[in-house]
């Protein structure tokens, strides 16, 4: 049997998680009180089910450390167990609570940021010994789906840190999530191009302008041969996200192309990381 145990933070995606898992064959059972845990591994182990999923997470009617000596009790009677764990940045975590007009489990006066500090405290240790963890900061739902798929369907080799590139434009205000950030207005601007200025980095004849240029190809180079050496790191540290921005003045051109540059350079699905792309302000 298959036994996935899915938490994380409140916000993060879990329940789109568990949907998606119900989706993929798992039978999937949300919230159990901390006493039924164990007998519920037992019942679902001499059962003929062989993939299940029960998702747990921080509530104020029942003590985390009560959930987890249950799981532990039931890895001590044999009952064998994978854990994914769901995280995103505080930054996403706000921007959700406040589109969704919800309330914060644990934000005992009614202040999200506060009932998000709360749980990362507490759930610290869990997300440290997890089997999987995938941040769901710049993830599509459809990218969601297609991680889980590899994990707990089709058995591929987990990738621990997802890179997302991310392009934008300076005049909007810095990427504030991001960890690096490289600026490439040193190259010629095809906003001032009159048959290019209303297209973007996306159009094959904006994307040729700015890769004519020595200057962007001999960039890009350096860029790669940086990432190769940094990426390995991050991995060895423990790193779950890694977000690259690329910025020129107005997000449209070349932080577009180079960005996309950045991403075809690293999409490898025999590498250790995922990719992925997103292009903050070409709507602008």
């Amino acid at each position: 049997m298959r036994f996935v145990v899915v938490t994380g933070m409140s916000g993060a995606g879990k329940l789109t998680a568990q949907k998606m898992l119900e989706d993929m064959g798992y039978y999937c059972v949300d919230n159990l009180p901390v006493q039924l845990i164990v007998k519920f591994a037992e019942l679902l182990y001499d059962s003929e089910r062989d993939k299940v999923v029960l998702g747990i997470d921080v509530r104020a009617d029942q003590s985390f450390d009560e959930i987890m000596q249950a799981l532990e009790e039931m890895k001590e009677k044999g009952y064998a167990y994978e854990m994914l764990f769901l995280d995103a940045s505080d930054k996403t975590l706000l921007k959700r609570y406040k589109e969704s007009r919800r309330n914060h489990p644990l934000a005992m006066n009614g202040r999200v940021q506060e009932g998000i500090d709360r749980e990362r405290k507490i759930l610290e240790e869990t997300k440290n010994s997890a089997d999987y963890v995938i941040d769901t900061s710049h993830l599509l739902t459809r990218e969601l789906r297609e991680e889980l798929e590899k994990i707990f369907v089709k058995d591929e080799n987990y990738k621990s840190l997802m890179v997302n590139i991310s392009s934008f434009g300076f005049k909007h205000g810095i990427l504030m999530d991001a960890d690096l950030v490289f600026d490439v207005r040193f190259l010629p601007n095809p906003y001032y191009v009159d048959e290019l200025k209303h297209k973007t980095g996306n159009d094959p004849e904006v994307h040729d302008f700015v890769m004519q240029f020595k200057e962007a190809e001999e960039f890009l180079a350096k860029i790669k041969d940086l990432l190769d050496f940094l990426i390995p790191n991050y991995i060895k540290e423990g790193k779950n996200q890694l977000v690259v921005g690329v910025g020129c003045t107005g997000g449209k051109h070349r932080s577009v192309t180079l960005a996309n540059e950045i991403y075809k350079a690293l999409k490898d699905d025999d590498k250790e990381y995922g990719v992925t792309i997103n292009h903050r302000d070409i709507g602008r």
